[in-house]
């Protein structure tokens, strides 16, 4: 009988992890050290952009996993970022994935500082484009390609191997269609594609920009993509302005080599959105449930057999909730050697709570151990089970009709026969918990009480899209214009609310400090709800003002509250210098000692090197404004005499 030969390795000590820690490491550099070319990250300026790098981690006999070739060498990841690599870039679980599986993770950067994350292309970038598509300076996305078969010529029989882009950027559509393209070449002619790669990337793609059709080619590929600006009406910006800027930075030392020429043509309508249908089809009954966990960042365990389900889950919840930015932790792909174990998953006491994280697992030990979470999502193992799965939810359809139809349909809970009986967690609405009996059935165990009642018309349209065999790229359009639309009608009366902490314009003037937003007041927001909640635009009844409770208690309302505050700081900056420029500084000065004269110079030349460094958060009428300020300038200094026109120019 064959056994899976991931057993081994799922089950490595503590002890055998550290005392392999430096042994990858040096493996890893002996390696890449053959590639050097003498060059330093400054060189990878472009590449850096968009990946950080490519790994090769392999299974060795005595070590276990392996990194064993880093692509640009320069830019290999610290110590424990490999360790982390390493451990997360094999399937960690007793199901067994043949052939070839391809999944996602999330990991800190513990780092050397190596990359150009804090270049002023990346600033630009990740102050035009949404929250949700940053390039994040604090983490690092690993896309994963892993291959295992059967080969009787090794050792243990079986040929393991990953490949890894290693990347700053959550573009999950164009990073797995890399994968896709780069890793059967490389299986098939080795190291020298990944070079390849790399240096066509650093030589012919452009710098990140938003809102433009970019040319991404990459071998016999040319991806077309284009990344959206961020909505926010607060932060209008000179576009133009600053894609200009972008196109004159180039890499000073660019690798020079043969590159292939693209064949063919392959557009990406969307580089980041993953398919909602595909992951959420099976608890469709349960997903307005889902939401209110994910807006309120409630902690949620996602169990599965294969981290390809896991990943992908995880990231189909996060996107529950766009345009919302999903502002707590989140790990696709989670293992019991990951650094962060420890945090994540300690024992609750009286000064320690569950962390507000949705963590995708595949190790069954992790089931017994996170058994006081309050919210566990079992998912189907194979394809097989989900269609089975999706014919009793709508066998759960037929039976709800029929209810409706003879005036028992009074609450959320439907009572199904017994042959049923066995997956009612997932299909009559009443969820069980984690930990208790039935917790290995697919579906969502939680004890949660949600207060909003569930808006039948998408479950009702999706479950007669099974009936007719939609596609699922259909299925998925339906289900995120339902989901934006909820979270945009319960965004809308804070974002208002938010509005109306503005000082009056009246209360801004020239001469004195510019005034700070009023703070945000719960109970005063909760009185706004009786003339302008989210009734006003969603159909969904129920508890509102619990819910909105609820999340401003949650990183997500702390991360919206602050970029908003901080928006309307700024623009209330910008309203001042516009005050200042427009202001009869002349007339203000004529019986104003020589001293109030320098101070109101030095004040005006604060705030233009205050907003000369904040560039990327300039309002559009900025440079005319620019243009008054410096001649508000020179008219003061007309005013002083000879001697100290010289001190202010200093």
């Amino acid at each position: 009988m064959d056994t899976n030969p991931r057993q081994t390795t799922a089950t490595n000590t503590d002890a055998t992890k550290k005392a392999n820690n430096k042994t990858t490491t040096t493996t890893a550099t002996a390696t890449t050290t053959a590639t050097r070319n003498e060059q330093s990250p400054n060189d990878w300026i472009r590449l850096s952009q968009w990946v950080h790098c490519l790994c090769v981690v392999t299974f060795d006999l005595n070590l276990g996993q392996a990194l064993e070739y880093v692509y640009p060498s320069e830019m290999m990841p610290s110590e424990q970022e490999v360790s982390n690599i390493c451990y997360m870039a094999f399937p960690d679980s007793n199901s067994g994935c043949m052939g070839d599986t391809k999944f996602h993770m999330r990991l800190r950067a513990i780092g050397n500082g190596n990359g150009n994350n804090k270049s002023p292309a990346i600033s630009t970038y990740n102050a035009l484009c949404a929250p949700a598509m940053r390039s994040d300076d604090s983490h690092y996305w690993g896309f994963v390609y892993f291959r295992q078969k059967r080969d009787p010529n090794l050792p243990r029989g079986y040929f393991q191997k990953s490949l890894i882009i290693i990347t700053r950027l959550p573009f999950f559509n164009l990073y797995y269609n890399m994968l896709a393209q780069l890793a059967p070449k490389y299986f098939e002619h080795g190291d020298q594609v990944l070079r390849r790669a790399c240096n066509q990337i650093n030589t012919q793609w452009p710098n990140l920009m938003v809102g433009e059709t970019l040319q991404l080619p990459l071998l016999e590929y040319n991806y077309q993509i284009c990344i959206p600006k961020a909505t926010s009406s607060s932060r209008k910006m000179h576009s133009i302005q600053m894609q200009a800027a972008l196109a004159e930075i180039t890499p000073e030392s660019a690798p020079t080599c043969l590159l292939e020429t693209p064949t063919a043509v392959k557009v990406l309508t969307s580089v980041h959105e993953v398919e909602l249908f595909h992951s959420l089809g099976f608890v469709m009954e349960h997903l307005y449930t889902l939401w209110e966990l994910v807006i309120t960042a409630e902690p949620i365990v996602v169990v599965g057999t294969s981290p390809a389900d896991c990943s992908h889950m995880v990231q189909a919840l996060v996107a529950v909730i766009a345009p919302l930015e999903y502002c707590a932790e989140a790990r696709p792909y989670f293992t019991i050697h990951d650094s962060e174990f420890k945090e994540f998953t300690q024992e609750i006491g009286l000064n320690r709570s569950i962390p507000a994280v949705i963590l995708g697992v595949t190790n069954p030990f992790f089931v017994k151990l996170l058994k006081d979470w309050p919210h566990m999502l079992r998912l189907v193992d194979n394809q097989k089970n989900m269609q089975q799965q999706q014919q009793e939810l709508l066998q759960l359809h037929k039976l709800n009709s029929g209810n409706a139809g003879n005036g028992g349909n009074s609450g959320n809970t439907v009572k199904l026969p017994q042959p049923m009986a066995n997956n009612s967690n997932i299909l009559n609405g009443s969820l069980t918990m984690a930990a208790g009996d039935g917790s290995s059935t697919a579906g969502l165990h939680s004890k949660y009480r949600p207060y909003l009642k569930k808006d039948k018309t998408l479950i009702k349209k999706v479950l007669l899209g099974m009936k007719t065999k939609r596609p699922e790229h259909v299925q998925t359009a339906l289900i995120r214009k339902y989901l934006l639309e909820l979270t945009q009608s319960f965004m809308i009366p804070l974002e208002r609310y938010m509005a109306s902490l503005m000082p009056l314009q009246k209360d801004i003037s020239p001469f004195k400090s510019a005034p700070n937003a009023s703070s945000f007041k719960l109970d005063d927001f909760l009185a706004t709800l009786e003339t302008a909640g989210p009734q006003l635009t969603s159909p969904l009844k129920g508890d509102w003002k619990g819910l909105y409770r609820r999340f401003v208690k949650s990183p997500n309302f702390r991360g919206w509250y602050e970029s908003r505050h901080r928006e309307l700081q700024l623009t209330l900056q910008d309203l001042q210098l516009q005050a200042l420029s427009e202001a009869n500084l002349e007339h203000w000065a004529h019986d104003k000692q020589e001293v109030e004269i320098i101070d109101m110079i030095l004040k005006l030349k604060q705030k233009l090197n205050l907003y000369s460094d904040k560039q990327q958060l300039q309002l559009s009428t900025h440079e005319g404004i620019e243009g008054q300020i410096r001649a508000q300038i020179e008219c003061m200094k007309g005013l002083l005499p000879s001697d100290l026109k010289n001190v202010v120019n200093l």
